[in-house]
């Protein structure tokens, strides 16, 4: 399974979520994660997805640190169904913790 498989099984169920699931980008900042995920409630996610077995680099691992000392969920080492299954699950449980 390659890594754009991966970020393409997110998208349909976070918009079923009425959430977007938007490729983050940051020129001139690198080690940002993939994808980050808006969803209603003022929820926001970060996912770092890879292929299966790649890990992340030591500049990804420190901006994960950086989102996550502010606050932020971070899903590190995204590489699989069940990885992606289980952020679903947390999304959902999220949305409907807000009453949304």
């Amino acid at each position: 399974m390659l890594e754009r498989d991966i970020e393409r099984r997110l998208i349909a169920p976070v918009k079923a979520l009425g959430g977007v699931c938007w490729k983050f980008e940051t020129p001139g900042y690198t080690g940002v994660p993939d994808r980050i995920i808006l969803l209603p409630g003022e929820i926001v996610r970060f996912v770092e997805t890879k292929q299966p077995g790649k890990k992340e680099r030591a500049r990804q691992r420190l901006v994960h640190g950086v989102l996550r000392s502010l606050g932020f969920t971070v899903y590190s080492t995204v590489d699989s169904v069940e990885k992606i299954d289980a952020i679903i699950e947390e999304c959902r449980e999220a949305v409907h913790g807000k009453g949304l």
